[in-house]
């Protein structure tokens, strides 16, 4: 009988791997970006999918790039959204990815929707741009977050450092805008997609608006990493926000490693990319994706085989 048994479960074993799915795991961000959805989005249609290849796709909640890239090159996650600047420093070893040395095991999946550094301040302070906000309490975002990576960067651009702010505390990005409405911070940073459920809360709890960031650092980082591009946030986005204001920008990239397998990734990117008008329709952020350039454009890292496989069958790249 036990014998009987020990068959009996061992048949089923290999039967219920024959027929079983796959279970991927995607690193986001924080609930209140754009990373989350954009997660959400992606799943919803790989799941859509599903019984064509037996994919089950399920998001997590994350502080963002820097801990997305970690995560996945431990084997935590199996994608991740990042900031294209983060794709390259992981895969190159630069910044805070030199002592642990280069991710060479990073893929590029393709890019996703174009993220502003955003700078919000209460309406009743007389702050016009970032230059203003020395000697302040600046909240750049959680520890392990991209946007708190990419203002130390901006910083050493300007010859600033921690430093030269009253504080620089770690609040979550879903965190922020109360901390700004109860005058517990003078400012919060946000790199983002537009429109952001964040700066939504900031802007319609109390009265907050979007400053200008754009001086010699600013165009001292864009002129060396062409990932980077002055950019503007346009007015009438944000309640008491009419006006343009310029700031620099980058895109979010979807990435992997290079041992998820290559039907995995082929079949993620066929259901994204064949139902791209469905994810249009998720979010306004996503509303201008271009098929092109989200298999080409801030792609660093060298792009996972399953992912190219799919571009060139449809002409997205040369055959």
């Amino acid at each position: 009988m036990g014998r009987l048994l020990a068959l009996f479960l061992l048949c089923f074993a290999g039967l219920a791997q024959a027929q079983g799915s796959t279970s991927i795991l995607i690193g986001t961000g924080g609930v209140a970006g754009i990373y989350f959805p954009a997660g959400g989005a992606i799943c919803q249609l790989v799941n859509m999918d599903r019984p064509r290849h037996r994919t089950r796709c399920s998001v997590t909640s994350t502080t963002g790039s820097v801990t997305n890239l970690q995560d996945l090159d431990r084997g935590d996650l199996d994608f991740a959204v990042v900031q294209a600047d983060w794709q390259a420093h992981a895969y190159n070893g630069t910044s805070i990815f030199e002592a642990p040395g280069p991710m060479t095991d990073l893929r590029a999946v393709f890019s996703l929707h174009p993220e502003f550094y955003t700078v919000v301040v209460r309406e009743n302070t007389p702050y016009e741009s970032f230059d203003d906000l020395k000697y302040l309490r600046l909240n750049a975002g959680a520890r392990g977050s991209g946007q708190r990576a990419t203002t130390e960067i901006l910083l050493d651009a300007m010859g600033w450092g921690a430093d030269d702010f009253a504080a620089m505390p770690g609040i979550q990005a879903a965190d922020q805008p109360a901390a700004l409405c109860a005058g517990e911070i003078d400012a919060m940073v946000y790199m983002v997609g537009h429109p952001s459920a964040a700066i939504v809360d900031a802007t319609s709890d109390c009265a907050s608006r979007i400053v200008r960031v754009d001086n010699d650092g600013v165009r001292k980082l864009v002129d060396r990493n062409p990932l980077y591009n002055l950019v503007t946030i346009p007015g009438g986005v944000y309640r008491g926000n009419d006006d343009d204001q310029t700031t620099f920008g980058i895109d979010a990239t979807l990435v992997t490693r290079a041992d998820v397998p290559e039907k995995v990734v082929y079949d993620l990117v066929k259901s994204v990319f064949t139902r791209l008008d469905t994810m249009q329709r998720m979010h306004t952020a996503f509303i201008d994706l271009d098929p092109q350039q989200m298999a080409t454009a801030s792609l660093t890292a060298p792009l996972h085989p399953g992912a190219e496989r799919y571009f060139r069958e449809v002409g997205l790249l040369p055959q």
